[in-house]
């Protein structure tokens, strides 16, 4: 009998998919990440619940479960990554990390010593083999597919993984919950990650990151405020700038637009559509491509800059602006608030195909 190890994070999805493998015939085994230790008694994080939450759903389809501590290793991986990132200006996407650093890689290692054949997620993607190759699919359900976190895997970590809610929609999966009585048939869905929790990010940050003021200046010069510090703001923000009333009487809304790390100042301006924060142009380092190689540089492709956004179509060049260890994307269409540090992440059909961190937009 082929023995999987679940991640079981006490949530819903993952939970139907440590029951849909034991229903396949698997031997299932519940492993538990506890991946931060700050505030871990605190109303923002709720590890202690979901492990309940875990240990009660293991109990009801009759698997084992273990908890193993993962803290010290998402620190020094993903957190001590997120504060470089914010304290250079950018804004990184951790899920995207600790999916490639802790959850396919120190996860996997931990599920092998354990005797595990494979391993399984209740992420929204899907695996398929081919003669080529294993290949990363986005999950069927199109408000949760969730391979743009994924997109960083290689195809050994493929090989060994199975995403069992991929081929279905949430609202099944829900369902499945409620009939076979799992006691977190209705638990919320968690949003972001459980160092941040619901608890205001910027009062978060500031624990971390000192404050550094400076200007906030409009795109020709004029100086209408003054900044917390860069580390605090993110393209595209609207709200939290302290910028309340129209300052050219327009009526239009503040967006954060720019930023010079070097002047330590934040450049904000007027509408959604200001020219400052669309583009059709970006570069991005640090390539991580699924299949191995990277793809023909040729339009035809689809690419997201943010995970909630709907692929826009693009063509991938190398060489030229681009870093030797990344790529360049040019749309068809603008983009909006293209952002440093987030993933650009690369489609052809429902085939992702990696991608890398956002460096510049033009």
């Amino acid at each position: 009998m082929t023995r999987v190890v679940v991640g079981m994070s006490g949530g819903v999805d993952s939970s139907v998919s440590a029951w849909l493998l034991k229903q396949q015939g698997y031997e299932v085994v519940g492993l538990f990440m506890k991946n931060w230790e700050d505030d871990d008694d605190s109303e923002y994080c709720s590890s202690r619940q979901d492990w309940l939450d875990a240990v009660s759903v293991a109990d009801l389809i009759g698997i084992d479960i273990e908890a193993v501590n993962f803290a010290t290793e998402y620190k020094d991986r993903v957190f001590a990554e997120f504060l470089r990132e914010y304290a250079a200006g950018r804004t990184p996407n951790p899920d995207v990390l600790c999916n490639a650093e802790i959850k396919f890689k120190a996860f996997l290692d931990h599920a092998m010593r354990l005797g595990a054949e494979r391993i399984a997620t209740g992420h929204y993607a899907r695996v398929r083999e081919t003669d080529a190759g294993w290949q990363l699919l986005r999950g069927l359900d199109p408000g949760k597919d969730q391979s743009y976190f994924l997109h960083r895997l290689n195809q050994a970590q493929l090989a060994r993984t199975l995403f069992p809610v991929g081929e279905l929609p949430k609202t099944e999966v829900r369902r499945i919950a409620a009939e076979i009585g799992l006691p977190n048939a209705r638990k919320k869905d968690s949003t972001g990650i459980c160092f941040i929790g619901e608890r205001p990010f910027r009062e978060f940050l500031n624990r971390y990151l000192p404050t550094r003021p400076g200007p906030m200046k409009t795109a020709d010069g004029r100086v209408v405020g003054e900044h917390i510090g860069l580390a605090f703001y993110t393209l595209g923000q609207r709200r939290g700038i302290g910028l309340g009333g129209s300052r050219d009487g327009s009526g239009q809304p503040w967006f954060v637009a720019r930023k010079d790390v070097a002047s330590n100042t934040l450049f904000v301006a007027q509408g959604h559509d200001h020219p400052w924060l669309l583009t059709r142009t970006l570069v991005a380092a640090g390539a991580s491509w699924v299949a191995g190689g990277a793809p023909d540089a040729a339009p035809g492709y689809g690419a997201k800059t943010r995970y909630r956004q709907a692929d826009s179509a693009c063509r991938i060049e190398y060489g030229g602006a681009a870093p030797a260890d990344g790529f360049a994307l040019r749309f068809e269409q603008p983009q909006w608030a293209v952002t440093p540090g987030q993933s650009a992440v690369l489609y052809d059909g429902d085939v992702c195909l990696g991608g890398g961190i956002i460096d510049a937009a033009a």
